[in-house]
């Protein structure tokens, strides 16, 4: 029984005689997925006004229909690896979405002021909600899972990973840059023997560190980046460029810059796109992570540029896959306890947001980079310790 909850409208756009819908069997056929067919990537059409939706604002059309419930794919991850895969998605460049990517090219949308909405909006959703999807740290970016087989594993090997590419050692003091609720500033002190000072926008992240880690010589400041001095020996920042935007780029490279000693190393650790010239996803841009902007490796290079010699480029996105099915079956097995509160919608948003990244990730429509950065060259050369 379709759950659809929008308005019918009074053309059926989606029925089978239609151009649109022709369209799309016509797409999604080249991905190999059918309308209303048996495999678990399928896309069981409830209501076909879901239809017209995608081809009228692309993502955020096929987003909010299938919030709204007017269609379903039991493997919805595979069923965007399949559709992104094609890269059939790029030619649909609705009209309608024509402010939203002007908007992006021209405006600075991730102004001092609006930055904190995401914080506002995303961060603070409830760390009880968080506790439940995260491993026991609580670290909400990609895992390492070379060696890993469960997500408390990849979470920790990665975390040491950027410990030892940034060669830290007793004594030193660290930047965090957007530092989550801790994890990597409190594992570095534990294991590495280092003092850490993170910032964060998220009220609810700065307040469970400090009460979380107050035995630890760490400092948590609920702060811009752009607001950042002081003197650190190394600097990291992970997951956390995806939020500049791309008019800020510089001034956030140009931060660490002068926050970081000479001899000193920056991780630089985000998610990236494959091409320059594109504006962020409309759906997760209004729903997920407001006011987003997944950099190119050309838009960073030109960041870098007379700041920073690249030391090392390390892609390892196929993971972003296995992390973000690993939280949503976290999310999905936790769902019961936040149901009434959150609601159906908020489900479907949510399963929504983590299951199509996930089939990002996996089709390498996305990338996640890390970037081990010095100011002037490490003499003789950097070497990557074994990973």
């Amino acid at each position: 029984m379709s759950t659809y909850l929008g308005k019918q409208n009074d053309i059926n756009f989606g029925s089978k005689d239609t151009g649109i819908h022709r369209m799309a069997v016509d797409m999604l056929g080249k991905a190999s997925i059918k309308i209303n067919g048996e495999n678990p990537w399928d896309m069981q059409l409830h209501d076909p006004i879901a239809l017209e939706m995608a081809f009228a604002k692309g993502n955020l059309g096929l987003g909010e229909a299938y919030m709204d419930g007017a269609w379903d794919a039991e493997q919805l991850d595979e069923f965007f690896a399949r559709l992104l895969g094609t890269r059939l998605t790029d030619q649909i460049q609705p009209l309608r979405l024509l402010g939203h990517v002007l908007a992006a090219k021209f405006l600075n949308r991730q102004n001092i002021k609006r930055a904190k909405k995401v914080g506002e909006m995303h961060y603070d959703l409830g760390n009880d909600f968080y506790k439940e999807m995260l491993d026991s740290r609580m670290t909400y970016t990609c895992g390492y899972w070379a060696n890993a087989t469960n997500l408390e594993q990849a979470q920790e090997a990665k975390l040491d990973l950027v410990c030892r590419k940034l060669k830290l050692k007793p004594g030193m003091r660290v930047l965090d840059i957007g530092c989550g609720w801790g994890s990597l500033m409190a594992y570095a002190a534990e294991n590495y023997g280092v003092e850490a000072v993170g910032v964060s926008i998220s009220k609810q992240q700065v307040a469970w560190a400090k009460h979380r880690y107050s035995h630890l010589p760490l400092e948590f400041r609920l702060q811009d980046y752009r607001e950042m001095d002081g003197q650190f020996d190394a600097i990291a920042s992970i997951g956390m460029f995806e939020h500049v935007g791309r008019k800020n780029f510089r001034t956030y490279i140009q931060t660490a810059h002068r926050c970081l000693r000479n001899d000193g190393l920056f991780l630089l650790h985000t998610i990236g796109k494959n091409v320059r010239r594109s504006a962020p996803d409309p759906w997760i841009d209004k729903y997920i992570f407001p006011n987003g902007d997944l950099p190119s490796i050309g838009q960073i290079g030109d960041a870098l540029e007379n700041l920073f010699v690249t030391e090392d480029l390390h892609n390892f996105g196929a993971d972003y896959d296995k992390t973000l099915m690993a939280w949503y079956q976290n999310f999905d097995e936790s769902w019961p306890a936040f149901g009434n509160r959150l609601g159906m919608r908020f489900y479907r948003m949510w399963r929504y947001y983590l299951l199509s990244c996930a089939g990002a990730f996996r089709s390498r429509d996305i990338q996640l980079w890390q970037w081990v950065l010095s100011k002037d060259g490490v003499r003789g050369g950097y070497r990557r310790e074994h990973i």
